[in-house]
């Protein structure tokens, strides 16, 4: 079952664990689909947090965070690494959740490889698109043991919000 505008329209750091064990689902062209489980996400929460993209104001790079949750915020990265962002939270305040790692594939450079993300998934909506959404976890599994951490590479947001556990990650 497809998750909500519910579940994403919440705070982030509510949203972010509660990804852990969701189902990740990229529908292609050909119709075949790739799914994945969720296993380690990060939280960036609003223009305050300097770790998160909007934490430089509304720009066209992040105008999608400034919308309802549930959209897709993507971003290029190295010039060759699509990363894959959920938005949440309600309109006008910036929150997203960065897919990190799932079951199957580590890192979020990856995912986005894994998944053929491009420029075209700026501003999908998990809700109703037909090529990419979050289902629940219908077969019978345990709930994650949730570890947090430091998030990683934004040392730049000085030792504050670098320090924030708002990684994480799912062991079952």
């Amino acid at each position: 079952m497809r998750l909500p505008r519910n579940f994403f329209s919440r705070d982030v750091l509510e949203v972010a664990p509660e990804l852990l064990g969701k189902i990740l689902v990229r529908r292609f062209d050909d119709g075949h689909e790739l799914r994945l489980t969720i296993k380690e996400v990060e939280a960036y929460r609003g223009e305050e947090d300097l770790g998160c993209h909007a934490s430089k104001g509304r720009t066209p790079r992040t105008e999608v965070m400034y919308h309802k949750g549930g959209l897709v915020y993507v971003y290029l990265i190295y010039g060759m690494y699509w990363l894959l962002n959920f938005t949440t939270g309600t309109e006008g305040h910036p929150q997203a959740v960065l897919i990190r790692g799932t079951k199957d594939v580590e890192g979020p450079g990856r995912i986005g490889r894994a998944l053929n993300l491009d420029k075209s998934f700026y501003g999908e909506d998990l809700i109703y698109s037909e090529k990419l959404w979050v289902e629940s976890n219908s077969i019978n599994q345990k709930e994650p043991k949730i570890i947090t951490s430091p998030r990683i590479g934004i040392d730049y947001a000085g030792k504050h919000w670098a320090g924030k556990h708002w990684r994480f990650k799912g062991r079952w």
